[in-house]
């Protein structure tokens, strides 16, 4: 489960709640990095790799994280795979079809919030 905001009319954002059919949590391409910064000091750093959105996704943002299947998941970790032809062709868009999204409250934006109201559709 991820939360997005997707536009409204008149420019306003509306939060969106964005899923797997099959309600099974997900895990992102990443990379992450430990390097050591000029003054000596230990920086740990990480991002999360995008790609073009799938059809579901496209009415929110041109771009979403590489979602990985568990089988994707097992090549993307495995450290002695280095080849970026093996790796490469993970990052592409999620099946649409395998997907969902659906408008939430704005109380997902609040920071004080933080239960099942935030994630329950709108009427």
């Amino acid at each position: 489960m991820a939360s997005a905001s997707g536009s409204q009319p008149g420019g306003r954002k509306q939060p969106v709640y964005i899923a797997l059919k099959s309600q099974q949590p997900f895990g992102f391409a990443g990379l992450w990095e430990t390097w050591t910064s000029p003054d000596g000091e230990e920086i740990k750093t990480c991002t999360i790799i995008t790609t073009e959105a799938n059809e579901v996704l496209k009415p929110i943002h041109d771009r979403m994280p590489v979602i990985l299947t568990p089988d994707a998941e097992r090549v993307w970790l495995d450290p002695t795979i280095q080849e970026p032809e093996r790796l490469l062709p993970l990052l592409t868009p999620y099946p649409t079809d395998e997907m969902e999204t659906y408008s939430v409250s704005k109380q997902v934006n609040r920071p004080v919030s933080d239960g099942p109201e935030c994630i329950e559709p709108l009427a």
